[in-house]
């Protein structure tokens, strides 16, 4: 399976899927039509499937706009939401083949963005949305800062190889945050460096592996003693459990 980023708008990546002996092609959260229909003409690729994963605007904005041009392409999106457009609804342990791809596709329900995020995944690859981005995790619009950590400890626990597909080009400025709750993490020292280097010859950071967001990303490791100091130090009061360190964590990431 081929996988391609669209860049859109200032920092979004809508993902290209498809096999590299078929013209059918699936893309994930397509909130502008306009780059995946050029992309699409330049690999003479045809639409037959629209993954979804949440309802915000950069993630739907261009999906009747699609349906317009590729009228045949299914739209698979979260069952606890509305949308405006043809679509098959899909939740937590339902699995999913859509045309033209050859594995199945498992839904994973991961609410703390928002309330109706799930995930798609198959192996070897998670389509995450703006639950875990490299280095962070999305801000908490509707969902609790339990939801969230429930969430993100189910992404914790599928294969370390796995490669994660994040919707925001976010690495940089999350990475700073990351250096100043854990600035004597190596991993992330090094991990910077790679980055830094990537975007100077306009690479994308992503995907990225869930191995490596387990050895960098604080919003993974609040089981960490040091993160765990970190936190408290910030909020000058000791925090009792994971939950509590993960809640705090994100409140200094919104503060940053």
């Amino acid at each position: 399976m081929q996988i391609i980023h669209i860049p859109a708008f200032n920092d979004n990546y809508i993902w290209l899927l498809k096999e590299v002996d078929s013209n059918h092609c699936v893309v994930v959260d397509p909130g502008d039509a306009t780059p995946v229909k050029q992309r699409l003409q330049e690999i003479d690729g045809q639409l037959s499937a629209i993954l979804i994963t949440h309802h915000h605007a950069d993630h739907i904005g261009g999906v009747k706009e699609l349906l317009e041009t590729y009228p045949a392409a299914e739209v698979f999106a979260p069952s606890n939401s509305k949308y405006h457009f043809p679509h098959t609804v899909v939740n937590e342990g339902m699995s999913i083949t859509p045309q033209g791809l050859r594995d199945e596709m498992s839904v994973i329900e991961v609410p703390g963005h928002t309330l109706d995020h799930i995930a798609y995944f198959s192996p070897g690859h998670l389509f995450i949305g703006d639950t875990v981005f490299s280095a962070g995790c999305g801000r908490l619009f509707e969902g609790s800062a339990e939801q969230m950590h429930h969430s993100l400890a189910k992404i914790c626990q599928l294969d370390s190889e796995t490669l994660i597909y994040a919707a925001h080009e976010y690495t940089q400025a999350n990475l700073q945050f990351a250096l100043a709750v854990e600035p004597d993490n190596q991993a992330l020292v090094n991990f910077q460096q790679q980055v830094s280097k990537l975007r100077q010859m306009g690479l994308p950071t992503l995907p990225t592996s869930l191995e490596q967001q387990l050895a960098i990303n604080p919003f993974l490791r609040c089981q960490n003693a040091s993160i765990k100091a970190a936190v408290e130090l910030e909020n000058l009061q000791p925090l009792n459990n994971e939950i509590a360190v993960f809640a705090a964590l994100r409140s200094w990431k919104d503060r940053f």
